[in-house]
């Protein structure tokens, strides 16, 4: 799910976000900051996972903000769902930067991943960002993610390369350099530029690009390009 019309070009209805988090106080007050931007409507609160996929089934809201620890079923389980079913973008939300939670949200497909302490302001912005299709990853959890990747055993070139040409066989020349501005954290407007083509043509080649490779957010191309030496 995303955030643009089908020419590519800015929203013109207003961002459907459905909310999923266990504690009554904090889910008020996630609304309450979410309903005080005039382009976004909260079409749905869940106080558990299996009832925000039931929502997110019924609605199909643009994003999921997602709290990953709830009952009945967690977070990073709902959220495999709901990207596996193409129901919206999720962005995870918890007071928690543990790995376990990191990796297993953006393994799930999560689109983003944001700490309960962040700004109100962080957090519209985080969802905006999310609607329009594009990765959101809190500074705490960046850094994690990189020192992740400074512990990952380094593979030999032939190795990585032989990996690399095996994994990346399906997609034509374009599709790679766009994997690779993707991977860089760029939007569609700033791939369409780098690369002289429009917004929409980027856009598409996006889809394609995630189709091919079975990725499911830019989180996770940005995981796999790294994992490929492309960065």
């Amino acid at each position: 799910m995303n955030g643009e019309g089908e020419d590519g070009g800015a929203r013109r209805s207003p961002l459907r976000v459905l909310v999923a988090e266990d504690q009554s106080a904090v889910r008020a007050g996630l609304v309450l900051i979410l309903r005080g931007a005039p382009e976004v409507d909260v079409v749905a609160e869940a106080a558990d996972g299996e009832r925000a996929v039931a929502a997110a089934r019924e609605l199909r809201p643009d994003v999921v903000l997602m709290d990953v620890q709830m009952p009945r079923l967690d977070g990073v389980a709902a959220t495999r769902i709901i990207v596996r079913e193409g129901l919206a973008d999720v962005l995870v939300l918890t007071t928690f930067d543990l790995d376990e939670y990191v990796f297993g949200a953006l393994r799930a497909g999560a689109a983003g991943f944001l700490l309960k302490d962040s700004e109100a302001s962080e957090l519209l912005a985080a969802v905006r960002a999310v609607g329009r299709g594009e990765g959101v990853i809190a500074p705490a959890v960046t850094r994690r993610l990189i020192a992740e990747f400074g512990r990952t055993p380094a593979r030999s070139e032939v190795a990585t390369a032989r990996k690399r040409e095996a994994r990346l066989a399906p997609l034509t020349p374009r599709e790679r350099a766009v994997l690779i501005e993707v991977a860089q954290g760029l939007s569609n407007a700033e791939i369409g530029q780098r690369l002289g083509m429009a917004e929409a043509t980027a856009k598409t080649h996006i889809s394609r690009m995630f189709a091919k490779l079975d990725l499911r957010s830019r989180v996770q191309a940005a995981m796999l390009a790294r994992e490929l030496g492309l960065l």
